[in-house]
């Protein structure tokens, strides 16, 4: 919605590439459809069959080698066919190039694509930066672990891997970053539902104070939360449950994702607010980072983190260089639109 924004405002403009069409399956295309398809057939099948070994288990389940053989050969013979099917309505005797024009907004599915998985990544590097005890003791299981995710690591990653992307397509990429700023706030408050619900060790350090009583109209774990049925299965064990998710904290804790969650949203008001009275391009992401910032700097005063420099964590060092970065690009910025 932004990117057509920006377009139709003549921030952004669509782009020619040249395109051949026509041509044959080409054997990384036929490679790519058939291995996809034997990937999901050979789980899909085993779980369809086997439902309640992958409720009890999960990531164990999808990370394991067992799947169904018959499954995956199955869909991995209908994504062929599929793909076969689809390219044979497109196939022409003699291939031909032809110029296509390609708009910013059309090229959203992909940039969310490598978004997703360079920043997957990025943020599986940097948490295991983080804790490189647990890594170096079980490198295989902390790699493969569904949990351990840092989100300055995903942030870091993904920017990288979508500007490159922005600028193979022409894309301003000043404009570009200020669409997705209020995007950005808000992902990162529907992130933190996900670890105020899940209980996966987001949370804080204890908190044996009794709820002021100006809070005494709000539930108890806005206050302080021991987080029974965890996913990490950290703490005591709870009396008379029974099953893979069987703990709870010895003492209540910090909420501190559904602390993230509330200035999460709330500065995505700001920003969302804000989008279209600055008319400085860059300027809003500059100033998202400095929000985002200054929301985790201080945040990890009552989070549970590893300190690595000089008492501080690596989230508080990031935040900092983050409040630092935004405060000296919107100067810039600014002082450069006076100077033109």
């Amino acid at each position: 919605m932004e990117l057509k924004r920006k377009e139709s405002e003549g921030f952004l403009s669509a782009v020619k590439v040249k395109e051949i069409i026509g041509k044959k399956l080409s054997a990384q295309e036929i490679i790519s459809s058939v291995l996809v398809g034997f990937g999901i057939g050979f789980k899909a099948i085993e779980a369809l069959f086997n439902y309640s070994d992958l409720v009890a288990n999960p990531q164990d389940f999808i990370i394991s080698t067992r799947g169904n053989l018959l499954g995956g050969l199955l869909i991995s013979g209908i994504a062929f066919y599929l793909k076969w099917k689809e390219n044979q309505k497109t196939i022409l005797a003699i291939p031909k190039e032809i110029e296509k024009t390609v708009h910013p907004f059309e090229l959203v599915g992909n940039i969310t694509m490598i978004a997703a998985i360079s920043g997957i990544i990025g943020a599986k590097i940097f948490h295991n930066l983080e804790n490189l005890d647990s890594f170096l003791a079980d490198p295989i299981g902390q790699l493969m672990s569904f949990s351990g995710l840092t989100f300055y690591g995903g942030l870091i990653a993904g920017a990288i891997s979508v500007i490159w992307y922005a600028k193979k397509y022409q894309i301003n990429i000043k404009h570009l970053i200020d669409s997705a700023a209020p995007a950005l706030m808000l992902a990162y408050g529907v992130g933190r539902i996900g670890c105020q619900m899940s209980g996966d060790g987001d949370w804080g350090i204890d908190n044996l104070t009794p709820k002021p009583e100006w809070m005494s109209f709000l539930p108890d774990w806005m206050w302080s939360y021991n987080f029974p049925h965890n996913v990490i299965n950290a703490g005591i064990p709870i009396e008379g449950c029974t099953g893979n998710f069987c703990m709870q904290l010895a003492n209540p804790v910090w909420p501190t994702a559904f602390y993230e969650v509330v200035m999460s949203i709330t500065i995505f008001g700001i920003l969302w607010a804000m989008r279209k009275h600055i008319k400085v391009p860059g300027v809003l992401f500059f100033i998202y980072l400095a929000f985002n910032g200054v929301e985790r700097f201080f945040i990890e005063k009552v989070r549970i983190n590893n300190e690595i420099l000089a008492g501080f964590t690596q989230a508080e060092i990031i935040s900092f260089c983050l409040v630092l970065t935004g405060i000296i690009g919107t100067t810039y910025l600014y002082k450069k639109r006076e100077k033109a």
